[in-house]
């Protein structure tokens, strides 16, 4: 299947985007879950390594290009619907929150709240230090 093939075999929602979901490749656990185009999807691919669209920036978001932290893929899955990717990945330093955490899915539900139940492993302050 050619490239554009691949592409079009999605189902990119009213804005371009398709919602792309980062699991460790070892443990299995979720990471994080952000917004591809096409061009990101393509990208991703083409380097090995995640690459998002930022919508609040309105660009492409290589992983990783200020904090280091950069996702390298193993593999890509398309859902059952075609609207959701998800790519098995390395997180290279351990982080892949902007918070500092393993996981951007570090709250739980419990007794009528959401509670913080991971660690921050490094500061935003020192993570996003220029």
């Amino acid at each position: 299947m050619n490239n554009q093939a691949f592409l079009d075999s999605v189902k990119w929602n009213s804005d371009g985007l398709v919602a792309a979901i980062a699991q460790d490749h070892s443990s299995g656990r979720i990471l994080m879950m952000a917004w591809m185009n096409r061009e990101a999807l393509a990208l991703t691919l083409q380097e090995g390594r995640a690459i998002y669209y930022s919508r609040s920036r309105k660009k492409l978001w290589r992983k990783g290009e200020e904090s280091g932290h950069v996702q390298k893929l193993h593999e890509l899955r398309l859902d059952c619907d075609s609207d959701a990717i998800v790519m098995q990945v390395t997180q290279v330093g351990g982080i892949a929150c902007h918070t500092g955490r393993e996981s951007c899915f570090y709250k739980v539900w419990r007794d009528g709240e959401w509670v913080d139940v991971d660690p921050v492993i490094k500061s935003a302050e020192e993570i996003y230090a220029k």
